[in-house]
């Protein structure tokens, strides 16, 4: 158990100190927003970069990875929208919103770092990659999608989807993930300097996130939200690993560092960018809820994670 804290520990301090930093106001929200700028528009870009172009392409696009993890993602994203449309009577965009929370994990702020210390920089570095197709092509894109359905009804589905996709092509990680796939399948290397600047906003990925993270949570309060916010980390932490694990366990022969993987992606809470996109559809309280209590019980979760691979033999940690 020492080990797994040795791992989770670490993390989790780095939070606390974007945390701490806001707490004694060291930092004010918008140098954290600054950080967090840095992060989503050049470190984490840099990172989907050369997690494409370090290995041959064949070897990052792990098929079976792709399928088990985004049936594992959309199964839970259906199952989390029929239960509040059905059971709870919610509106449509507040039930895309919560499908969202528990089907997309914060992969390049906690995913990737905690991945990096547990199966090292070159597979997390993948795994992110892969995490981020599947949520920026798919999860996301399904619920800005309802979600905008169900604030503009009347509106033809088809206009709300190009609407979506408009915004969506100026994501860095996409623009990211399009450059790394382009020199991957061209086989083009980039120049020494650019490849070395890579790698330096690359590397520097993992903690600014894990900073940013903790100045972000500074100042959100649960109040009154409970059953909702309960709802959305059980589902994210708890359904959403068992989902993927499942999904997984019904493949032949599933190789063991990608379930480990998986596993520790789908345990990260939800994305960091939760509470904004909360705040466009009215929800902006329980998001922002849900992103603290979830933070903080990922704790748990990973650290139950680390020792479920460990006890199941899928990776010796040490």
């Amino acid at each position: 158990m020492l080990e797994i804290l040795a791992i989770t520990t670490p993390i989790f301090l780095l939070i606390g100190a974007g945390y701490l930093a806001m707490g004694i106001r060291l930092i004010n929200r918008e140098q954290v927003q600054g950080v967090a700028t840095f992060v989503l528009y050049f470190a984490l870009p840099a990172l989907v970069i050369r997690a494409l172009t370090q290995s041959p392409l064949d070897e990052v696009l792990q098929k079976p990875y792709l399928l088990a993890y985004g049936l594992g993602s959309a199964l839970v994203f259906g199952l989390a929208l029929l239960l509040t449309l059905t059971l709870q009577r919610k509106p449509l965009s507040e039930g895309a919103l919560h499908a969202l929370g528990v089907s997309a994990s914060n992969s390049g702020f906690i995913g990737y770092p905690v991945a990096a210390m547990v199966l090292g920089s070159s597979p997390a570095a993948v795994f992110l990659a892969l995490n981020m197709m599947i949520e920026n092509l798919l999860i996301i894109p399904m619920a800005l999608i309802l979600a905008e359905a169900g604030r503009q009804s009347g509106t033809g589905i088809g206009a709300i989807a190009g609407k979506t996709f408009l915004r969506l092509i100026r994501n860095p990680i996409l623009i990211g993930l399009a450059l790394g796939l382009l020199l991957a399948v061209t086989e083009t290397s980039l120049p020494r300097p650019l490849a070395q600047v890579v790698e330096m906003l690359a590397n520097a990925a993992g903690p600014a996130a894990l900073f940013v993270i903790g100045g972000t949570l500074f100042g959100l309060q649960v109040r009154g939200m409970l059953r909702d916010v309960g709802q959305i980390v059980v589902g994210k932490l708890v359904l959403h690993p068992l989902a993927v694990l499942g999904l997984f366990l019904l493949m032949p022969a599933a190789d063991p560092t990608l379930l480990a993987g998986a596993l520790l992606f789908a345990c990260a809470p939800m994305i960091s960018v939760y509470p904004l996109l909360g705040q466009r559809y009215g929800m902006a309280g329980v998001s922002a809820a849900a992103l603290m209590v979830g933070t903080l019980a990922a704790f748990l979760s990973l650290s139950l994670a680390i020792w479920a691979i460990q006890a199941a033999g899928l990776l010796p940690i040490g």
